[in-house]
């Protein structure tokens, strides 16, 4: 997915963007120029602000340009990040004067004229400053100052020049208004990035970027996610699984019940995915649970993502069934992650997903990771295409991790036919256990059986499964009914005794 920097490229540059250098491949090339393209609101200032603060971080001067905004406005962007441009060398349009007031004619500027102050400006002031990174903010008033295409890109190509022997790392940061002028400088620069803010019908809004190119250098493609918050961008870099192989130890992960480890055939297998779905009140989420009761009562880390309930309400349902988890979160041991559907991307859910189980610095990799439910996920994100290929990704890098995920899954109806859910997930997990309600004289009981098992054997029979105080509980296989899965079963008759034999009954 990445590769080291290629021969004669030189080194690498951090952006100071977390994950976006991740997505480079490692960073930008140094001593290049590259373009950042955006509609308003899209990142770029504050993309560029970080690129020029890490710097100062590394002892490099930077050179802030700014055509359309004032220092003023910078200094609100970097005062709600809660940065300090104290360092950091900020030229407001080079060449204009702005100490002068009124109407006067100096106001007055021909295009050639103004153009020609401007850039020369700028050089004046590179020269003074000998920045190592340099951010000029944005080309667009500079193409309105040329009028022309050709005139334009003459004086991108001038300022591609200038920076050539300079040891300077340049952003040129574009808003994308011009598309065929676009097109054609993206063909001067080292590499393009391109920002893009979506705003769904309903829920924040969403941005993602690309890298659009970069020569001699490999890095991530297609679109990755990113929010700004206080604090800057964070980047979330698309998961690829293929880029996740690590060893882990074989072994199973036991629901602490030995009915319920004998219907899976002896337990889940460690990197392995456990689909459990049903309708309604059919018990799925306790049996998810359960397993999660379990690996934190074997000092285990288990991880539950939870769209339908709250946090507090799956604490108290917990109780109510004997597990206790308030303890376990108390201790660490259970990682309780309550999600909001409507300010949430897929990739921002993936590396939430991926940092909570592989675990950070100190703390411990999560043997069991919860999705309660496919169904919040799902309808979380509706604008949303490929999903169920981005959920792909995310179980098959959490299997090559060892980490057995288990997705809930709810169907429609409560009792009879019941029918398909969201989305058919079954294909992507490896044991999938079906549950349903199911009416018995005038009672109504829950029955569970597993369908299919990738990784090995499991119980064929449908068994009545209870719940309590004490937890849950699996009957014998129900052998006295017919159609026990389709929610209205009949009892099936009983066998009549055999008629005596005359002859014997004479004798």
């Amino acid at each position: 997915m990445t590769t080291a920097t290629a021969p004669g490229q030189g080194s690498l540059i951090c952006t100071g963007v977390p994950g976006l250098d991740t997505v480079l491949g490692g960073g930008l090339p140094r001593n290049r120029m590259f373009l950042v393209q955006g509609a308003a609101g899209a990142g770029k200032t504050t993309l560029g602000l970080s690129f020029l603060l890490e710097g100062l971080r590394n002892g490099e001067p930077g050179l802030y340009v700014t055509l359309s905004e004032t220092r003023e406005e910078l200094e609100a962007v970097a005062a709600s990040h809660g940065w300090s441009l104290a360092g950091l060398t900020i030229c407001e349009s080079p060449g204009v004067d702005r100490g002068q007031e009124g109407l006067g004619p100096s106001m007055f500027h021909s295009a050639e004229s103004e153009l020609t102050q401007t850039i020369q400006g700028l050089l004046r002031e590179v020269e003074r400053v000998k920045p190592a990174r340099v951010v000029f903010d944005s080309l667009s008033e500079l193409r309105l100052l040329a009028g022309g295409a050709l005139r334009y890109r003459r004086h991108v190509l001038g300022l591609k020049q200038f920076f050539a022997g300079r040891s300077t790392t340049v952003l040129l940061v574009d808003d994308g208004s011009v598309v065929d002028e676009d097109s054609r400088l993206q063909s001067l620069v080292h590499g393009v990035l391109e920002l893009e803010q979506v705003t769904p019908d309903f829920g924040a809004q969403r941005r993602r970027l690309r890298i659009v190119k970069m020569r001699g250098h490999d890095y991530v493609g297609a679109f990755h996610d990113f929010t700004i918050a206080p604090g800057g961008l964070k980047v979330f870099p698309r998961l690829f699984a293929t880029a996740h192989e690590v060893s882990f130890e074989p072994g199973t992960e036991s629901s602490g019940l030995a009915d319920i480890d004998a219907l899976v055939g002896g337990g889940l297998d460690r990197g392995t995915s456990l689909l459990i779905v049903g309708p309604a009140g059919s018990g799925k989420s306790s049996i998810a649970a359960q397993y999660v009761s379990a690996a934190a009562k074997r000092g285990q880390r288990a991880v539950v993502f939870t769209f339908d309930e709250t946090a507090r309400t799956l604490l108290l349902r917990t109780e109510g069934l004997g597990m206790g988890l308030a303890p376990h979160v108390a201790a660490g041991r259970v990682i309780l992650h309550q999600i909001d559907p409507a300010g949430l991307t897929p990739g921002q859910f993936a590396s939430i997903v991926r940092a909570a189980a592989l675990g950070t610095g100190e703390q411990e990799a999560a043997r069991i990771v919860v999705i309660d439910s496919l169904n919040g996920y799902l309808n979380a994100m509706p604008e949303e295409r490929f999903l169920l290929v981005q959920l792909h990704e995310l179980l098959t890098a959490l299997a090559k991790h060892g980490v057995v995920t288990i997705l809930v899954v709810a169907q429609q109806g409560l009792v009879g036919n019941v029918l398909d859910g969201p989305a058919d997930a079954s294909y992507l997990t490896d044991t999938v256990l079906l549950t349903r309600n199911f009416e018995a004289e005038g009672v109504v009981n829950r029955a569970v059986s597993v369908i299919k098992k990738r990784t090995g054997g499991h119980e064929r029979t449908i068994r009545e499964v209870s719940f309590s105080a004490n937890g849950l509980a699996l009957s014998p296989p129900l052998r006295g009914y017919r159609g026990v899965m389709t929610g209205t079963p009949t009892p099936i008759p009983a066998a009549p005794d055999p008629a005596p034999d005359p002859q014997s009954e004479s004798r």
